[in-house]
Parts: C-alpha cells; structure tokens; sequence
C-alpha cells in the first residue's frame, strides 16, 4: 500500500495541488437519496474543473440484488474486482492521488474515501466542505457534463483492504461488538423509518449522527475535538463497528475517526437496510 495522506484537503490546497503534475483525480459524488438524478444536476450546474461525476447507485454500489435488501442492503458493495475496473476507466493508478467531494457535507465523499481504502489505494483525500467550499473561497466552477477521463492501462491492482464485518458475523458476536449507528436520532430511536422495511436499531447500538461531525461551516470539526467525542464514548476502537441506513454515511463516521486519529475503523456495509430485512434479527426501538 502506498503512504496514505491525510484524510482531508482543504479547498486553498487542492487549488494549489491541480498545478502540479500530474494533478489528483477528481470524484465529484454528489447525491440525494429521496431524488437519485439530483447529484448529477447539482454537478452540472456547477463543478470543480477536471472533475468526473461518481453516481452512488452506479459507481459506488453493486446492482441491487433479486433477494432485495436482505442481501446486501440498499446500496450493496460492488466486488473489489469489479470496482477495480470502474476506478481503471477513471484513469486510477496507485501512483495517482485522489481527491473526493460532494455538495452534502461529505456525505457521500466519504463513500467514496472508504471504497478506495477498501480497494488498497490509500492516497485519497476529501475536500473539506465540499463544492460549496470551493465555491466560497472564489475558485471557478465549471458547468456541463464530467469530464471525459483517460482510461489506465490495465485494472487498479488490488491492495491491502480495511476492515468490515457482515450480517452473520455481527448477529452471532453481537456481544463482543459496540455498533455505531450514523443514522438521525429519531431513525434511531424507530420514531420515523422512511426507507427501510422496519423502524429501530440493532439491539446494543450507540447513535452518533454524521452531522454532528462538522460544523456550522459544513467542514469537519477539529481533529481534537472529534477524538475528545469519540473518547467519550468509552468504547476501544477495535470494537467498534459503523452502520447506518446503507453503508454510506457510516463512512462519514469512520472518516471522522481518521481524522481525529484513530485510523480506518470497522464498517458493517450492508447496515440497517440489510440487518432489518431478515425477520429473524433482533431489533430494539427507543
């Protein structure tokens, strides 16, 4: 695995970054999940020059499964191999860096920062405050269709992985994990379930909001005050393992954690979706 940079850039430096050669490639991952068309909207209407559009449902998920949900969840992982041909055609190499963003706070940035990792390519970063930081530090954006990337040679060679954990493995060692649930509080608490088949959480779950993670400037919170929150949990990193609705803004939560210094953390990807489609695992409401 090449030396892993920081988990976050700054719109300043990576305008300085897109002069050097060769420049970062640019993943724009900008998404709604109630309107699936809006991400690509929002990036042609406006966008970071030389950025290519990365689609959650057909760049960073698996086609859904025929079992639906229960296999996989809402947004199931593609294969490594499979995602190591889609980064290809972007133009990935190991040598390259990669900078991530989104116009949701990292929301799904962060998607695509741990979908990287979980390839073997460690040199990824995402831009603090996304396109709207950009935007408010005066750099242009361009408007239109992505950018046409050229393809790399041959397939993105697979690294050394992070850590995940699957349905099975986390209902019969349910014990021995602290799961870490990035859903809002009132999903949480079962109050609401606007997507998935039931409402609640898995039995034993702490909830931690991915927006509590950034501030009123839509940038991520000081490296030390996120360690100090996730200190005040109690919890040894090595137990703890990120879900959410989908496995998508559990990602916000591990990247949050890197940032305040603990490494990649554990993602359990197929989250809620999957967990509360099979009637025959525990759910806990309040």
């Amino acid at each position: 695995m090449t030396d892993a940079l920081p988990p976050l850039i700054s719109a300043t430096d990576l305008q300085v970054r897109l002069q050097s050669q060769p420049a970062p490639l640019l993943l724009d991952c900008s998404c709604d999940l109630m309107d699936p068309a809006a991400g690509l909207r929002q990036f042609e209407a406006g966008h970071v020059p030389g950025a290519i559009y990365a689609h959650l449902d057909l760049d960073l998920s698996a086609p859904k499964s025929a079992l639906g949900p229960r296999e996989g969840g809402r947004h199931p992982l593609p294969s490594r191999e499979a995602f190591a041909q889609r980064v290809a055609q972007w133009g990935l190499t190991p040598a390259r860096d990669v900078v991530v963003m989104d116009n949701q706070g990292g929301m799904y940035a962060a998607r695509a920062w741990w979908m990287l990792h979980w390839l073997g390519h460690s040199r990824v970063q995402v831009l603090d405050g996304g396109v709207p930081a950009w935007r408010s530090a005066g750099f242009t954006l361009n408007s239109g269709a992505s950018t046409v990337p050229q393809a790399a040679s041959a397939p993105y060679p697979l690294g050394q992985t992070v850590p995940t954990l699957d349905a099975a493995t986390l209902q019969r060692e349910l014990h021995r994990w602290q799961v870490l649930d990035a859903r809002a509080p009132e999903r949480f608490r079962g109050d609401v379930e606007p997507m998935d088949s039931q409402a609640g959480h898995i039995p034993g779950a702490l909830n931690r909001f991915f927006k509590d993670n950034l501030g009123g400037d839509g940038c991520f919170l000081p490296a030390q005050v996120l360690r100090a929150q996730f200190e005040h949990m109690g919890v040894p990193p090595e137990r703890l393992v990120h879900q959410c609705g989908s496995g998508v803004t559990a990602c916000h939560n591990v990247l949050a954690m890197a940032v305040a210094g603990f490494g990649i953390t554990r993602l359990y990807p197929g989250s809620w979706s999957e967990w509360s489609a099979d009637p025959g695992r525990p759910v806990a409401k309040g």
